[in-house]
């Protein structure tokens, strides 16, 4: 089998790491198209010998761009095509479909109650994903949470399938080499208390509260966000203000699997270097840093994670929701510093998150697809 994968960009985030993670675990033969910003997890794909294409395409109506991949779809001969993300869906379903390519499956990963990739969720908005959505076979949901969400929009359940994100949990497990290596090489005293975030630096992380709750917490603590996005100067600048800027390490994106040549820490060694993981988004779709930081062994405090809370309470005990602003984040780990070092257990949950396993299911999907069927949705 033949697949391309098209997805908007190939920066360092969760549905492009993700991508690359899955391509590592799929039995098809497949490239991938970028439609813009071919970034760490374009290069990071080449290394691992995927045949990676970028589009160029330029602003979001840059319609020259739809001749231009339908005529690759049609060149590469493929049987199946993946889109991920918005605008690779618009385009890619639509190329898909020129190119006579009828088996078209996409991942919605970015879909919250009020917005989808950032964008408010405006009727116009919802009109536009479901014209393109009834252009494919198959759309997969990152957890049953979203399914609800895509049924809600008015997507019909039979044309739904939930196949979680998945991780390589094993890579994930602490290790102290690791963490006394990623410390030093950011100016953390291995004495202190770090509370990680792990996201893009963009408004609805909503990391400024953490930022917030800094100087509310001992001088002991310090507070280290992994990622890359518009609001970092914001940050800084914040964390200036509040005379914390010397507790608050941003280490920019940071890829989920080392790259050939880079020194600086991967996410697996950074997560190793936390005491805690703190996810104050209100809105996500899976909650993949979460799941990732519970692989960890570590204590989690997050505002909305699916991946949490569409499985039973005991399945994640070292997982807790707060609800309210940087105060309640604040009071939250102070609890947990007080409490002291935990045993780094690996919860139940994480084992429910098994990338091959996903691997598995969409192989499915993708069975389906090509016969011309839809399989019935499902819960992970």
């Amino acid at each position: 089998m033949r697949a391309l994968h098209v997805i908007t960009g190939l920066g360092v985030g969760g549905a492009e790491q993700q991508l690359r993670l899955l391509l590592r675990h799929l039995p098809a033969q497949c490239d991938v198209v970028t439609l813009t910003n071919p970034g760490a997890v374009a290069a990071g794909l080449a290394a691992d010998g995927v045949r990676v294409t970028h589009l160029g395409i330029r602003g979001n109506h840059d319609l020259g761009a739809l001749p231009r991949l339908t005529r690759l779809i049609r060149s590469g001969g493929y049987d199946l095509v993946h889109t991920h993300l918005y605008r690779a869906c618009l385009y890619g379903r639509i190329a898909a479909r020129l190119a006579g390519v009828r088996a078209v499956v996409a991942t919605e990963h970015s879909i919250g109650d009020t917005r989808l990739e950032g964008r408010p969720l405006t009727p116009g908005v919802r009109a536009l994903y479901l014209a393109g959505e009834r252009l494919g076979r198959t759309t997969v949901a990152v957890s049953p949470t979203v399914g609800e969400r895509l049924r809600h929009w008015g997507v019909p359940g039979a044309r739904i399938r939930v196949i979680p994100n998945g991780i390589d949990a094993p890579r994930f497990r602490f290790d102290e080499v690791g963490r006394k290596k990623a410390r030093a090489f950011y100016g953390l005293p291995q004495d202190v208390y770090v509370v990680g975030g792990v996201g893009r630096l963009a408004a609805g992380k909503r990391f400024e509260l953490l930022v917030r709750a800094l100087p509310q917490l001992p001088g002991d603590v310090r507070l280290l966000l992994v990622g890359g996005g518009p609001e970092e100067e914001m940050l800084r600048r914040i964390a200036r203000e509040l005379g914390v800027a010397d507790r608050m390490v941003l280490t920019g994106e940071r890829p989920y699997l080392p790259d050939p040549g880079d020194d600086a820490p991967d996410l697996v060694a950074l997560l190793s270097a936390m005491d805690v993981l703190a996810s104050p988004s209100a809105e996500e779709s899976f909650g993949l840093a979460v799941v990732e930081a519970l692989a960890a062994g570590l204590p989690v405090l997050y505002a909305n994670c699916p991946a949490v809370e569409d499985l039973p309470p005991e399945a994640a005990p070292g997982a807790r929701r707060v609800v309210g602003g940087a105060a309640a984040y604040a009071r939250e780990l102070l609890r947990l510093q007080a409490a002291g070092p935990g045993d780094r257990t690996v919860p139940a949950a994480v084992h429910r998150y098994d990338i091959a396993h996903s691997a598995r299911q969409l192989m499915d999907v993708y069975t389906a697809a090509l016969a011309g069927s839809n399989l019935e949705v499902s819960s992970p």
